[in-house]
């Protein structure tokens, strides 16, 4: 099996390529982990690779806050500097100084 490395990490903010939302990584899954189910609910032009690490989000858009799963090759940085308004963020993560969010000591691997 090939050996993947992960682009992000946990705790760093991200958005959707294509969709209008954003969120916190807090979890990583080297390569596609969830159910056929849901891979095949993803229309085919349009569904990603398995064989990438996905990523799990504590994510929002501008009505909802909930939990996502996406693609690597369907995120990118999120520059924005606007603080995540999803309280879960701040139960699981510590915001240091410089911004950046670090799991809490009872949530780290």
């Amino acid at each position: 099996m090939k050996e993947r490395v992960a682009k992000f990490s946990i705790g760093e903010v991200v958005r959707h390529k294509v969709f209008p939302f954003r969120g916190v990584i807090f979890d990583v899954d080297p390569e596609f982990a969830n159910t056929e189910e849901w891979w095949n609910s993803i229309p085919p032009d349009v569904r990603p690779d398995k064989d990438q690490p996905f990523y799990h989000l504590l994510a929002e858009n501008d009505d909802n806050e909930y939990v996502a799963y996406v693609s690597e090759q369907n995120l990118v940085n999120d520059e924005s500097g606007i603080p995540l308004r999803n309280q879960q963020v701040y139960q699981i993560f510590d915001q240091a100084p410089s911004g950046q969010l670090k799991p809490k000591m009872s949530f780290a691997h």
